[in-house]
């Protein structure tokens, strides 16, 4: 476990422990009542009104406690809301004490995981108001201590409220930087391999241009010696210019092997992108040499990794995500990604702005990308991208390096021409 991870499971299950501690202490006066008639008893509809009451609370908050801070939706959140808020003051009216105003401090642990920070104070002030009518009841206090009560209980809620809103805050900026940082190491793993293949092709430049002339000037001018000299002589020259066409021949290949291992090598960004989401294990497939020549391509790669991760998180509720990268041909690269979340519903899905920006970045390269929804079995897209020229450039015509009109050939190219043949440079 990351952590990350580990922090922020450490702390829920601390917040779940010292609640369930009060819940239970609030609970101690349900054990000391018993059903029937008489002096401290109460009627056995009350009575299991009461605990059916108190086990409910219990079961919906030991669940909310699994899931705090993660993928609920608005509708889900308020009914967790509504049933917590509703099951306390029932015991609250039932038992004609201040039991419904502890477990509304509990409730205050939760409400800002589930709501906006305007909502949640509104929401607990009226559920505390809604308990001066319990107190007022209380023989001798009255309307007065009825309120001064539910505001002492409403001060004890803010104070826990607050506390869970700090730790709430904590926990998304924690998933915020986590992101960051994930995103960071990637483009440096990125940058890193860039700079590796942009040094290989400088290599490579300077032995073709510097090394490879010197020595085919080398061998043409040994190749005049050795019309000149006698024969003793001559034999020396012949070997010296067999070395120097073997030379070339080495240099010629070495500046193959440097061009040939230009690809961008994006597994160990993609390991760096993926690895540490909090409540979701990614399983990534890549094919055994798994590289792109071009970086902007490997950029908008990156980039829809991400923005699957961030949908997955936020949106689909899953524990598990599956990405698998594949070479549908010689020029194409495939990603399937797929989840095990709640999917899009069973109504027609509509991509959101984050999707819309993946079919534009892979649109720029004549890519496309496809999406599947299902209820029962999460969320699945295809993304398909040429690892060819762009279709703008496909019949562009070729760059002119020079105008022979103005005479302005480049330096190198002209003493190539003066000095070599053409067919001999490598």
């Amino acid at each position: 476990m990351y952590k990350a991870e580990f922090i922020h499971v450490r702390l829920v299950r601390l917040l779940r422990y010292a609640t369930y501690f009060v819940f239970l202490c609030a609970g101690l006066p349900l054990s000391m009542q018993r059903a029937g008639s008489g002096p401290g008893a109460i009627g056995d509809m009350p009575l299991l009104a009461w605990t059916a009451c108190y086990l409910v609370f219990g079961l919906v908050y030991w669940l909310l406690t699994n899931q705090m801070g993660a993928r609920l939706n608005g509708a889900t959140r308020v009914a967790v809301l509504v049933i917590l808020t509703g099951t306390a003051l029932a015991i609250g009216v039932l038992s004609k004490s201040g039991v419904g105003a502890l477990l509304l401090i509990i409730v205050a642990t939760a409400v800002p995981w589930l709501v906006s920070l305007p909502l949640g104070i509104a929401w607990m002030a009226v559920a505390h108001v809604a308990l001066v009518p319990v107190f007022a009841e209380v023989p001798g206090w009255g309307l007065i201590n009825a309120l001064m009560q539910a505001c002492l209980y409403f001060g004890f809620s803010a104070l826990v409220f607050v506390a869970s809103m700090v730790a709430s805050q904590q926990a998304e900026e924690r998933e915020e930087l986590r992101r960051l940082n994930s995103e960071l190491r990637a483009t440096r793993a990125l940058l890193a391999e860039s700079t590796r293949i942009a040094e290989r092709m400088r290599i490579a430049r300077d032995l073709h241009d510097l090394v490879g002339h010197h020595l085919t000037a080398l061998s043409l001018n040994l190749e005049v010696a050795s019309h000149l000299t006698n024969d003793v002589a001559r034999e020396h020259v012949l070997k010296a210019q067999s070395t120097a066409k073997q030379l070339l021949s080495d240099v010629r290949e070495v500046v193959s092997e440097l061009r040939q291992d230009d690809a961008i090598d994006l597994t160990q960004a993609l390991r760096s992108l993926t690895e540490g989401v909090p409540g979701l294990e990614v399983r990534l497939t890549v094919p055994p040499r798994f590289g792109v020549e071009d970086p902007r391509r490997a950029q908008m790669l990156l980039r829809c990794v991400q923005e699957i991760l961030t949908n997955t998180v936020r949106h689909a509720n899953a524990r598990h995500l599956w990405l698998t990268f594949r070479h549908t041909g010689p020029d194409e690269l495939c990603l399937d990604a797929r989840d095990d979340g709640r999917g899009g519903g069973s109504g027609e899905f509509r991509p959101g702005n984050g999707l819309n920006g993946m079919r534009e970045r892979l649109a720029e390269f004549g890519g496309t990308v496809s999406f599947r929804t299902d209820p029962a079995g999460g969320f699945a897209l295809t993304a398909r991208l040429p690892l060819g020229e762009e279709p703008s450039l496909a019949h562009a015509p070729p760059r002119q390096v020079f105008d022979p009109a103005l005479g302005d050939e480049p330096e190198a190219a002209s003493r190539a021409k003066l000095s070599v043949p053409s067919e001999d440079l490598p």
